[in-house]
C-alpha cells in the first residue's frame, strides 16, 4: 500500500514538472540503467559516465535526487579532478619560466654598460624599454659587464685617506658632590699619520 502510495505522489508530482525536468530525469535513470546492464557485479563508471555526471550536474539542478549508483560528492570530486587536470594541462605546454634572451640583446645590455659604467641595471632597463625592448632588471643584471673594482671605496681606504684629518674627542658628564651635573670637554687628540 506503501509503494502505491509514493508513485500516485511522484506521478502528481510529475504533472507539476516542466517538460525538460522529466526528459533530463529520464536520461538520468536511463543511463544509470545502461550501467548496471553492462556490469554484473558492480557498476563500473567509465571517463564517459563521469563526463555525462559532470555535465549533468552543471546544467540540471536536479541531478542529486536521480542519481543513485554514485553519492553525489564523488560527481563533485570528479568536476573538481577535471578541473585541476585541465589546468596542468594547460601550464605544461611550452618551457616553464621566461622566454630566452636573444644574442642580439645580450651584446646589446654589453655594451650599453660598457659605454655608462655609472648606469645602473633599472637606467638600462629603462633606455632598453625606450627603444621597444622589454626585459627583466634580473635579465640586465645577468648580462651586463660587471666592473672589478667595487664602486665606492672600503672603509679601510677611507681610514687610510683620511687618517691624518682625523680629530677624536670626548665629552664627559661628571655629577659632583652637591649632585649638579657639569660636563667637561677633553682636549682633542689629533691622530697624526
Amino acid at each position: 500500500m506503501k509503494t502505491i502510495a509514493c508513485a500516485l505522489l511522484a506521478f502528481v508530482y510529475t504533472l507539476f514538472r516542466s517538460r525538460l525536468t522529466l526528459q533530463l530525469e529520464i536520461i538520468a535513470l536511463r543511463h544509470q540503467l545502461t550501467v548496471y546492464q553492462r556490469t554484473t557485479q558492480r557498476p563500473r563508471i567509465n571517463p564517459g559516465d563521469r563526463i555525462f555526471w559532470s555535465w549533468l550536474s552543471r546544467h540540471w539542478s536536479g541531478w542529486r535526487n536521480a542519481l543513485v549508483i554514485v553519492q553525489t560528492r564523488t560527481v563533485i570530486g570528479w568536476q573538481r579532478k577535471r578541473f585541476r587536470n585541465h589546468w596542468a594541462k594547460l601550464s605544461k605546454h611550452g618551457r616553464p619560466g621566461r622566454p630566452p634572451v636573444s644574442k642580439e640583446i645580450k651584446a646589446l645590455i654589453r655594451k650599453m654598460s660598457e659605454a655608462n659604467v655609472g648606469w645602473g641595471s633599472p637606467r638600462i632597463v629603462g633606455e632598453l624599454h625606450k627603444l621597444g625592448i622589454d626585459v627583466a632588471k634580473s635579465t640586465v643584471e645577468k648580462y651586463r659587464v660587471q666592473s672589478r673594482k667595487p664602486s665606492s671605496p672600503t672603509w679601510k681606504a677611507f681610514l687610510k685617506n683620511h687618517v691624518r684629518d682625523l680629530v677624536s674627542i670626548d665629552f664627559l658628564v661628571v655629577p659632583t658632590v652637591t649632585n649638579k651635573v657639569s660636563s667637561w670637554w677633553s682636549w682633542p687628540i689629533i691622530v697624526a699619520g
